[in-house]
């Protein structure tokens, strides 16, 4: 009987042992699954955070490219203004340098004519004219004779050379 009863307490331990394995594998199993379940959810998770921070760059590529168009827009109405005003400028110093050069030759004009008729200087201490124009003393009727000024008309210009 012994020998029966060895037979017997070696299938037990054997039962016991696969069952033991046998729980041990759904154990394992289980928490396999559990493993996965939760892999999946952090995949969904991390997904949708992705997606989200997809969807805010997204965003802020539409608001920056409205800031940006914006931008541009401003920077053309400036380059236009900035254009404007240099052709003004342009056409000012243009005009400037006629002037100027037009302010010269009435300055020229003005000596020539000074030099000519001997214009009166006046001292702070002279009281009458000082200057005499071909030899003859300048008064008041100087300029009223005739005889007196035919010089004068020899050495002016003619006034349609004159422009200004």
């Amino acid at each position: 009987m012994a020998s029966s009863s060895g037979a017997s307490s070696g299938s037990t331990t054997m039962l016991r042992n696969s069952s033991s394995e046998e729980d041990l594998q759904q154990v394992m199993d289980q928490r396999k699954r559990k493993r996965m379940l939760s892999n999946r959810e952090s995949a969904r998770r991390s997904r949708v955070k992705k997606q989200k921070h997809l969807d805010d760059l997204m965003g802020q590529l539409g608001q920056l490219s409205k800031e940006n168009n914006e931008i541009l827009k401003r920077m053309n109405v400036t380059s236009q203004l900035y254009m404007n005003i240099e052709a003004e400028n342009s056409i000012l110093r243009a005009q400037m340098a006629e002037l100027s050069h037009r302010l010269n030759s009435l300055n020229e004009i003005i000596e020539y004519v000074n030099f000519c008729s001997g214009t009166f200087e006046r001292h702070e201490d002279a009281a009458a004219p000082t200057a005499s124009a071909f030899g003859h003393q300048l008064g008041d009727d100087f300029f009223m004779n005739p005889w007196n000024n035919a010089d004068f008309h020899l050495n002016q210009p003619p006034m349609d050379m004159i422009m200004y």
